[in-house]
């Protein structure tokens, strides 16, 4: 699979290019967290100023989805999501990107897009029984008992719809600027390159703006 051979082992666990990826991506952002906010200012400069008006643009963007009653709860899981997952996608655009061992834009792995997925699955129906309790299950049955299955296949199907948008956008993005690099070296890979910035930027707004969505519907059913 893409980005999910060995490099090495710690123990019995297997560490691959992607492992690797992750945790320079994690590491990365939480130096980069540290350095805007550990000098705040009321008078924001620099690094805090631009780090303010990006968590300033996103928490609007969440807001108008799921509310201002829930932004500042689920601020934190969804403002992480596009973060990393904005990241992750530029990440493929570094030089050597997923042929350099150590280099996999994760996003282009399918088991990490899965497990992006279930965790927008699981926070979905976590809110959804925390905000209505376990009547929040009775809208499984409604408005009859028979569209049960019906609504749990629908359930099921929303992060697999996740997982496989995210994985292929990333992954066939990749590959075609790949191909065209080794067809046309010169000037053409610019132009995809740019096209990949656009494109790696929607993907993450994509799959917050549907996590919003699911996880808005969820605190929205009735008793």
């Amino acid at each position: 699979m893409h980005g999910a051979s060995g490099l090495f082992h710690i123990g019995p666990i297997e560490v691959t290019s992607v492992m690797v990826t992750m945790t320079a991506i994690t590491i990365g952002l939480t130096l980069l967290s540290y350095f805007a906010t550990r000098n705040m200012s009321e008078r924001p400069r620099g690094l805090q100023n631009f780090m303010e008006k990006c968590v300033e643009m996103l928490d609007n963007f969440i807001a108008d989805i799921v509310g201002k009653e829930h932004s500042r709860q689920l601020f934190p899981f969804l403002a992480t999501l596009f973060i990393f997952i904005l990241v992750s996608n530029y990440s493929g655009l570094l030089p050597f990107a997923g042929s350099l061992p150590g280099l996999t834009a994760p996003t282009s792995v399918i088991n990490v897009t899965a497990a992006l997925a279930v965790c927008t699955f699981c926070m979905t129906h976590y809110s959804g029984v925390r905000a209505h309790g376990v009547h929040y299950l009775a809208h499984f049955t409604k408005p009859f008992i028979f569209m049960l299955p019906l609504l749990l296949i629908d359930e099921f199907v929303r992060p697999l719809s996740l997982t496989l948008r995210l994985y292929g956008n990333i992954y066939g993005e990749e590959t075609v600027t790949h191909e065209i690099f080794n067809l046309v070296p010169l000037a053409v890979p610019l132009v995809m390159q740019g096209l990949s910035l656009l494109m790696g930027f929607v993907q993450a707004m994509v799959f917050v703006l549907l996590s919003s969505i699911y996880i808005s519907g969820a605190l929205g059913e009735g008793h």
